[in-house]
Formats: C-alpha cells, structure tokens, sequence
C-alpha cells in the first residue's frame, strides 16, 4: 500500500492532481482543502495517501494533514459513503468545523453540503460522533466569521464560482500575510493563492 509521496507537482486541478515522485507520474484525486494547501504546478508537495484498490482500478487519494486523511478513513467506514462521497464532504466543510456538526448532531450544517442527504447525515452523526478521535480537530467550529474587507473578499471570490470552503482558506491565509490589507489587497493575495 502506498502511504505517503513526496515529489514535484506536475498537474493542479481542483479535484485532483498529479505528482511526479523519481520520474513516475501519480494521480490523486484530493479534497478542496488539500488542493489549496499545494503549491503551483512545479512546486514540491508530501502528501499522506489512501489506496484503495478494487476489482478494476487502484485509486490513490491524497491529503495535506494526518487528521484529513484519518477523518477521511472514517467517513469511508460509514454505510453508503465511498470515498468520492467522503472526498465531498471533507470538500463541503473546512475539517474543524466537519468535525464539530459530527461531533454536536449538526445536521442542518452537514445536508448543507452538495450530495449529503437527511439520512446520509443522521448516518454520519450515529456511526461517527463518538469515533473522532481526541485530539483530531477541535470540539469549536472553525475561526471566528469574517468581517469587512475579508468578509467582501469571501463574497467575491464565491461570486465568481470558487468553493466556499477553498475562497475562506484563501482568505484567511491572505490575513495572515497582512491583517490590515484593504480590499483589494486582501482579493490580489487570494487570488495568486487560489
């Protein structure tokens, strides 16, 4: 099984990538907060892998952090979710914040996300709440909401059809590179990221 590649980054879409590791091209499909984790193509990236592998195909799916792929593998051990499926929810909701809806019965907040049904959700409350293991992520959804030119940032870069969950990565790392950019600023710094 492979477990972990490191190498250069050869192609970047948004579900997934392909990483050159000593010559030898390896496909990915990843999560949203994977994907705006990487560099640009040409850059160097480690990634923590799943394999699976079936009658017809060996898959390969790539994450940024430990606890991404740890959440993944328990999404998958839910009845009716598949890894395309558990790709989607890690991609619906930034992984704190998955966590807590999990962890608090949140199901308004998981049906929120696209593919994840009523009884989708009450399966993922039931078969996970107690099963995300301590220390994974934090009990308290993600940071605190964005307010003025970072909140017309997120808005904008949602507008123009990013991923809610990649556009507020985006943003909060521009914050963190310079807290007090004005809006324009703030939507430069996210865009060079995204």
């Amino acid at each position: 099984m492979i477990a972990h590649l490191e190498g250069t980054l050869l192609e970047r879409h948004p579900a997934r990538i392909i990483l050159d590791v000593h010559g030898v091209g390896y496909e990915l499909q990843v999560p949203v907060g994977t994907f705006t984790a990487l560099p640009a193509a040409g850059g160097r990236a480690a990634l923590h892998v799943y394999t699976q592998v079936r009658d017809d195909a060996i898959l390969l799916f790539g994450f940024a952090t430990p606890a991404e792929k740890q959440l993944f593998e328990k999404l998958i051990s839910v009845n009716g979710v598949g890894p395309k499926m558990a790709l989607a929810i890690l991609s619906g909701l930034p992984l704190e914040a998955l966590a807590a809806a999990i962890r608090q019965a949140d199901h308004a907040r998981l049906t929120a996300i696209p593919g994840v049904g009523k009884k989708t959700a009450e399966r993922l409350v039931v078969e996970l709440r107690d099963k995300i293991p301590t220390g994974l992520v934090s009990d308290t959804a993600a940071a605190a909401p964005l307010a003025g030119p970072a909140e017309e940032v997120l808005s904008a870069l949602v507008n123009l059809g990013y991923a809610p969950p990649a556009a507020e990565k985006a943003v909060q790392r521009a914050l963190q590179q310079h807290a007090a950019a004005s809006f324009d600023e703030l939507f430069m710094l996210c865009m060079k990221s995204l």
